[in-house]
C-alpha cells in the first residue's frame, strides 16, 4: 500500500465570491476551454453526430447504416455485474482512477490497494474499464526500464557513418547557427532576450561562432535587436555584433529565408563541424516549426519545409536541435536523418526558460572535439536542471538520437509493427489497440495534436512486434532525461490519431510528400475509420445541456429515414462527427465491412445504463461490467445557470465509487477558485510514480489583455495546489503550434478569468470574463468553495473507447 491521494484533494475554504460574467462577448473564435467546443468536434465527440448534406462517400454512407443498426441492436437497458472497488465515500478519483481501482488495472506496486470483487461481479476489475484514463491521460510510474540519465555511446551494427567526422584533440572548429523566431515568446515575455544573455555569457573563444538570425518579433525585449527587420549577429565578447543589419521581412517559417542564414554561416564562417538550432514554437509531426508574428497568415515550416530548407542549403549537421515544444517526433527524425547525425529535441512542450546555453557553450569552448553524445548530454542536463529549479511542476522532456542508426534500425520494425497492428484491426480487436492508445503517454493532450511516445505504445500494445521496434527506438535514443512530473516519456513520439480524426488525412499526405513506409499510414487510416464508424453508430453525443433543458442527454440517434434516403436516392452525406468530403478520405481504408458490424456490435458503450438511482440513502449509477471496460474517461462537468444561460465551469477529475462499484452522484455543492473567485478549470493530466504525484489542470484566462492559460499543479508538496506558470492560447487558425510555457508570472499581471458561455437552446454562445479583473502576486490560495446549489448543474461525462462522448442526466 502507498500514500498516494485519491484525487485532487480539496482545501473547502466556504463560500465564493460568486459566478457571474461580465462585459460583451470577447468573439475569440470558438470556445476556450474546450479546444473543438462541444458541437463539430473534429473526432467526432460531444455533440458531433449530426448528419447533413455535403459530400461522404456511398460506401461511407454504408458503413453509417450498418453501425446504426448495430447500435439499435446492443443497446438495451441490462445493468449487467458490478464493480467491487475498495473506495469509500467522501474520496475522490485520482487522476480519474480511485486508487483502489489503479491497482488491479496498472499492475504492481504503484496500484495502491484493491479489494477483492465478489462472487457475482463474474470477473476481476482488471477486466473493466479498458483503457480507463479518467479524463486527459494517467501514468501510474514507468511501464518498462526508465532510460533516463543513462547516456549510451553504443551504435547498431550496420549503421551508416557520422557525416561529421571530429579531428580530435580539441583541434575543431565549430560554428552554431541559432534561427531565432522571437515571435510573442519574445515579445510578451522576453524568451528570447533571456536566452541571448546566456549565450553572450558563455566563454566564447576562436574555434567556436556562435552565429543568431533574428525576427519575427513585433518588440524584442532589449535595445540591440531590430523588430523592423531581420537580422545576423555573431555572439562574442560578452555581447552580440551585427554582422547584417537589414535581411529584409521575409517570415522566418518561410524554408528560403532558413537557407540564406544557412549558407551564410557556412560561407562566411567555415568549420569542422555545424549545429543548428531552431528556436520558437513548435508543433511536432503534422505541424512542424515556427511562427511568425509580424506574418501570421504565414502558418509554419512543415517538416517537408524544414527538409526543403535544408536540402537547398546544402549542409549537413553534426546536430540538428529544437529549442521549441514537441519536436522529438519519429517523423522530424526520419526528415532530418539525410542531413545530420544527431537530433536533440523534446517530446513535450517546453518551459519558457527554454535551453540554458552558457554551460554547454563554455565547456564546447574548452574542448571543441566533444563527442556529440556527450555535448548533448551536457545540453539535456542543463535544460532539466534548469527547468527544475525555475520551472517546477511543469512538464520537461529532451533526448538525443543517433539519425544514422534510427535510419537503420528503425523502419522495418515500425513497418512490421504497423502491419500487425493493422491485422489486430482487421481481426476484430479495434478495442486492444484503442485501449493502449487511450492509456499510451500524451504530450500536449490539452491541444489534441495526437502526439505520444512511440515505445510505450509498441509496449502496451505487448505484441512481438511492439516490443522489436520498442527496442529499436530506446536504442536509437542516446540520451533521454525528464522531470519527475513525467513517465512512460522515451525520448520518441509520433502522431497517432484520436482525438481529432479530422488531421488523418493531412498526416498522410505528409508522409508520402516525406518519403514514409504507407503502412503506418494504412494502420492509422484503419484505426481512424473504426473510431468514426464507432461514432456514428452512436447517433453522436448530445451536449451535456440536453439534461439541463429537460431534453436527452445522453446521445442524439441517427435518422435513419434520413439516411436511407441519402443512401438510395443518390444524394451524398457530409459532416458525420466533423468530417467532411475534404478531410475524410481516411474512411476509405480498407476496413471491410463485416469486420466493422463485428467490431462495433462486442464494443457498443450503452448510453441508456446512464441513470441515477437511489441506493442506501446515495444517488447512484450502476453499469454492466462490459460497459466499464469501454470507459476511457471519466469527468465531473458543472455548469451554472445565470437566469440567461450557462456558464461552462470546466471539467475535474472528482468522483466516488461506492462499495459495490456504483458511481456517486451527490455533487457537494463546490468547485475550484483562485482567491475565492469560481474559475472555469480543465484537469489535464496526472503522473505519479512511487509515492510522489503530480496532477496538473489549466484555467482559460486573459493575461495582460491576451489570451492564455494558467498552468495548475497539484503534488505533494502543494497538495491544494499551485499557479505554476502559465501558457499563451490562440484564436482558431492562428498558429497549429505550441507556444512554451511563461516562466513564472509577475507581480502586476492582470488577469481576467475566461469562461464558455451558452444559451437555453444549448448552443455555445461566446466567451465571456468570469467575475472580477485581478491581479497576480505570489500564493495566490487555490481551493474549492461553494456555489449556489440552486443554480449549480452538474453531470459527469463519459467518453468511450471510440472517443466518444456521453453525459448522464444532471444529478440532484
Amino acid at each position: 500500500m502507498d500514500n498516494r491521494p485519491t484525487g485532487r484533494q480539496k482545501h473547502v475554504t466556504g463560500a465564493g465570491k460568486g459566478v457571474y460574467k461580465r462585459g460583451e462577448g470577447l468573439n475569440t473564435g470558438g470556445p476556450v476551454g474546450r479546444a473543438d467546443g462541444y458541437a463539430g468536434r473534429g473526432s467526432g465527440g460531444g455533440g458531433g453526430g449530426a448528419v447533413r448534406a455535403g459530400g461522404i462517400s456511398l460506401g461511407t454512407i454504408a458503413l453509417l447504416v450498418i453501425a446504426f443498426f448495430v447500435l439499435k441492436s446492443c443497446l438495451g437497458g441490462s445493468s449487467g455485474g458490478t464493480v467491487q472497488t475498495a473506495g469509500s465515500a467522501g474520496q475522490s478519483g485520482y487522476g480519474g482512477l480511485g486508487s483502489s481501482i489503479l491497482g488491479s488495472l496498472l499492475g504492481g506496486d504503484d496500484g495502491g490497494t484493491a479489494s477483492t470483487p465478489s462472487s457475482d461481479s463474474g470477473s476481476s476489475l482488471s477486466s473493466l474499464l479498458g483503457g480507463f484514463s479518467g479524463g486527459g491521460s494517467v501514468s501510474a510510474g514507468w511501464d518498462r526500464t526508465a532510460n533516463v540519465g543513462t547516456l549510451n555511446t553504443k551504435v547498431a551494427s550496420g549503421a551508416r557513418e557520422k557525416r561529421t567526422q571530429l579531428r580530435g584533440g580539441g583541434k575543431d572548429f565549430v560554428t552554431i547557427m541559432v534561427y531565432m523566431c522571437g515571435t510573442d515568446l519574445e515579445s510578451k515575455s522576453g524568451m528570447a532576450t533571456a536566452d541571448l544573455q546566456e549565450m553572450a555569457a558563455a566563454t566564447l573563444g576562436d574555434q567556436v561562432n556562435l552565429l543568431v538570425y533574428t525576427g519575427g518579433c513585433k518588440a524584442w525585449k532589449n535595445s540591440v535587436v531590430s523588430s523592423s527587420v531581420n537580422q545576423v549577429y555573431k555572439v562574442e565578447s560578452g555581447g552580440l555584433r551585427c554582422l547584417v543589419s537589414d535581411d529584409g521581412n521575409d517570415s522566418l517559417v518561410k524554408p528560403a529565408t532558413l537557407t540564406r542564414f544557412i549558407k551564410f554561416c557556412k560561407t562566411n564562417y567555415p568549420a569542422d563541424r555545424y549545429e543548428l538550432i531552431l528556436w520558437d514554437h513548435g508543433g511536432g509531426s503534422l505541424s512542424g516549426f515556427g511562427y511568425d508574428e509580424k506574418n501570421t497568415k504565414a502558418g509554419s515550416m512543415t517538416l517537408k519545409g524544414i527538409r526543403d530548407a535544408l536540402k537547398d542549403a546544402g549542409t549537413t549537421f553534426d546536430f540538428v536541435g529544437f529549442d521549441a515544444c514537441l519536436m522529438a517526433t519519429l517523423e522530424t527524425g526520419l526528415m532530418l536523418e539525410p542531413y545530420a547525425d544527431y537530433m536533440i529535441a523534446s517530446e513535450e512542450t517546453e518551459p519558457g526558460v527554454g535551453w540554458y546555453y552558457t554551460n554547454w557553450l563554455t565547456k564546447l569552448n574548452q574542448n571543441t572535439s566533444t563527442p556529440t553524445v556527450e555535448l548533448g548530454k551536457m545540453i539535456v542536463d542543463d535544460f532539466v536542471s534548469v527547468c527544475n529549479q525555475k520551472c517546477s511542476g511543469q512538464k520537461t522532456t529532451l533526448s538525443v538520437v543517433d539519425l544514422a542508426e534510427l535510419a537503420k534500425t528503425v523502419p522495418q520494425p515500425l513497418r512490421e509493427f504497423s502491419a500487425a497492428t493493422s491485422e489486430m484491426i482487421q481481426n476484430g480487436e479495434f478495442k486492444t489497440v484503442s485501449d493502449a492508445r487511450a492509456g499510451t503517454r500524451e504530450f500536449a493532450a490539452s491541444n489534441k495534436i495526437d502526439q505520444i511516445d512511440l515505445t510505450h505504445l509498441a509496449s502496451k500494445l505487448g505484441t512481438k512486434e511492439g516490443e522489436a521496434l520498442a527496442q529499436a527506438l530506446l536504442g536509437a535514443v542516446k540520451y533521454n532525461k525528464t522531470s519527475s512530473s513525467v513517465t512512460n516519456a522515451y525520448g520518441i513520439s509520433i502522431y497517432f490519431p484520436y482525438q481529432k480524426t479530422s488531421r488523418v488525412d493531412s498526416a498522410v499526405s505528409a508522409y508520402q510528400a516525406l518519403g514514409m513506409d504507407d503502412e503506418y499510414s494504412r494502420c492509422i487510416r484503419q484505426f481512424a475509420s473504426l473510431e468514426t464508424g464507432g461514432q456514428a453508430a452512436s447517433g453522436g453525443a448530445a451536449s451535456p445541456l440536453g439534461s439541463l433543458l429537460g431534453g436527452d442527454s445522453v446521445g442524439g440517434g441517427v435518422d435513419l429515414s434520413g439516411l436511407l434516403g441519402s443512401l438510395f436516392g443518390g444524394r451524398s452525406l457530409g459532416d458525420v462527427a466533423g468530417l467532411s468530403e475534404e478531410n475524410s478520405a481516411f474512411l476509405q481504408s480498407g476496413v471491410d465491412e463485416q469486420t466493422a458490424f463485428q467490431t462495433i456490435s462486442a464494443n457498443s458503450f450503452d448510453p441508456q445504463q446512464l441513470v441515477w438511482t437511489q441506493s442506501g440513502g446515495s444517488t447512484v449509477l450502476r453499469m454492466s461490467e462490459k460497459n466499464w471496460s469501454l470507459v476511457h474517461e471519466l469527468q465531473l462537468n458543472v455548469f451554472y445557470d445565470d437566469g440567461e444561460g450557462f456558464i461552462d465551469l470546466g471539467l475535474d477529475n472528482v468522483y466516488d465509487f461506492t462499495d459495490d462499484g456504483c458511481l456517486v452522484g451527490d455533487y457537494d455543492g463546490t468547485w475550484l477558485a483562485i482567491d475565492g473567485q469560481p474559475v472555469a478549470y480543465y484537469y489535464v493530466d496526472s503522473v505519479y510514480h512511487n509515492d510522489q504525484y503530480t496532477i496538473t489542470g489549466r484555467v482559460p484566462v486573459l493575461l495582460n489583455g491576451e489570451r492564455a492559460e494558467l498552468i495548475l499543479v497539484f503534488d505533494n508538496a502543494h497538495p491544494y495546489g499551485y499557479i505554476a506558470g502559465a501558457r499563451s492560447d490562440y484564436v482558431d487558425g492562428e498558429t497549429d503550434t505550441v507556444a512554451k510555457n511563461m516562466t513564472e508570472l509577475q507581480a502586476g499581471d492582470t488577469i481576467d478569468y475566461v469562461c464558455d458561455y451558452y444559451g437555453y437552446d444549448g448552443s455555445w454562445q461566446n466567451s465571456y470574463m468570469l467575475g472580477e479583473q485581478t491581479t497576480y502576486r505570489e500564493g495566490m490560495e487555490i481551493s474549492n468553495v461553494y456555489i449556489d446549489r440552486e443554480h449549480a448543474k452538474a453531470t459527469y461525462l463519459f467518453t468511450d473507447i471510440y472517443d466518444q462522448e456521453y453525459w448522464t442526466p444532471e444529478m440532484n
